[in-house]
C-alpha cells in the first residue's frame, strides 16, 4: 500500500523544503515504504485529512491519517516493526535531537533564509507568509535577513554538539544513520533547497556527513529541487 504525504511545495510544485517534510521522506525512505507527495500550500489547510494541526506533514497509510512529524515516525517504527528500525530500540536520544531542532537549530536557521524562504513559496502563499513571519519575529523578513554573512559564524558555533558526536561515530544515530540524522538532515535540507545561502563552512565535518545524508535511500537529499543560484 502506498502512503500519502502532503508535502509543502513552493512556487514551483517540485521544490519541497518543509524541514518536517524531509524527516519524514527520510523516515519513509529508510523503512523502504512507497509514498505519494502531494504538492500542499499554507493556503491549503481545509485540504488535509483530519485529524491534523494546519501544517504539514500529514499522512495517510489507508484509512488512518496522521500528523505532526514525531508522531509519524513513531507511527511507522509501531506499524511496520518488520522494516528497519528509525530508532534501533529506544526513541530517547532521536527525542532529545528532535527538541534540539525545534529550539535551537531551526530558530537559528530561520533568520539567515527567511527572506530567501519568501522568495521560494508560492504567491499564493506570500502575504500569509510575510505577516505571520513578521510578527513572529518582530521585523521584516529582509531585516532578519541582514547581516547574515556575518552572523553565521554564530550559527555555525552552536553546531558544535553535533561536530562533537560526529567526531567519533558516523552517525547521530550511532553505527547506521537514523531518525537522528533525519531530523537534523531535514532543517538542512529547508536551508539547502529553498536558500543557496552557505549555512556549513566547507571544512565542517557537519557539512560532510550532511552530504553523506543527502546521499543515502538512492540520493534522495541530492534529488531534491533546489532554487536558482
Amino acid at each position: 500500500m502506498t502512503i500519502t504525504l502532503h508535502d509543502l511545495a513552493g512556487a514551483d510544485a517540485a521544490l519541497r523544503f518543509s524541514p518536517y517534510c524531509w524527516r519524514i521522506k527520510f523516515a519513509l525512505a529508510h523503512k523502504g515504504l512507497d509514498v505519494r507527495a502531494v504538492a500542499w500550500r499554507f493556503r491549503d489547510g481545509a485540504k488535509l485529512p483530519k485529524p491534523n494541526q494546519g501544517r504539514v506533514p500529514v499522512i495517510t497509510d489507508g484509512k488512518r491519517a496522521v500528523a505532526d512529524s514525531w508522531a509519524i515516525a513513531e507511527y511507522l517504527e509501531e506499524a511496520y516493526p518488520e522494516r528497519p528500525s528509525l530508532f534501533e530500540g529506544t526513541a530517547g536520544p532521536s527525542r532529545f535531537i528532535n527538541s534540539w531542532a525545534d529550539t535551537v537549530l531551526n530558530p537559528g536557521i530561520f533568520p539567515l533564509i527567511i527572506a530567501d524562504l519568501f522568495r521560494a513559496v508560492d504567491k499564493g502563499d506570500q502575504k500569509y507568509f510575510r505577516e505571520s513571519r513578521e510578527q513572529r519575529l518582530g521585523t521584516t523578513l529582509e531585516a532578519a535577513q541582514a547581516g547574515r554573512e556575518k552572523r553565521v559564524a554564530g550559527f555555525r558555533a552552536s553546531l558544535l554538539p553535533l561536530r562533537t558526536v560526529l567526531g567519533v561515530q558516523d552517525w547521530l544515530a550511532g553505527a547506521e544513520p537514523g531518525y537522528a540524522d533525519y531530523i537534523v538532515a531535514g532543517s538542512l535540507m529547508w536551508a539547502w533547497c529553498a536558500s543557496r545561502f552557505e549555512l556549513l563552512a566547507a571544512d565542517d565535518a557537519v557539512g560532510a556527513w550532511f552530504a553523506r545524508v543527502r546521499e543515502l535511500h538512492d540520493g534522495l537529499g541530492e534529488r531534491a529541487v533546489r532554487v536558482a543560484g
